[in-house]
């Protein structure tokens, strides 16, 4: 029969660790939540000094993308734009 303090003993740790990575994890969710306020403050004075955020955002997010990725794919809107008359 197994003694109970080591396995008290082990539940204790498990249960330390454990808890150890739920708040480091809600740690690092409350400041995704205050990063995520910040880009709005930022976007809402950019819009403030007339910007238009919505093309702002895809600026942002094409240069996330690698340069040939979007050459594709602009090559692909153009073609299509084009099948339906609109280029």
């Amino acid at each position: 029969m197994e003694d109970s303090s080591v396995t008290d003993s082990t539940y204790r740790v498990t249960a330390d660790e454990l808890r150890q990575f739920i708040e480091r994890f809600e740690r690092l969710e409350a400041e995704k939540k205050d990063i995520a306020d910040q880009q709005k403050e930022v976007m809402a004075e950019a819009k403030g000094r007339g910007y238009d955020t919505k093309v702002m955002r895809k600026v942002i997010s094409l240069r996330k993308r690698e340069p040939d990725d979007i050459a594709e794919e602009e090559a692909v809107l153009e073609m299509y734009k084009e099948a339906l008359g609109m280029g």
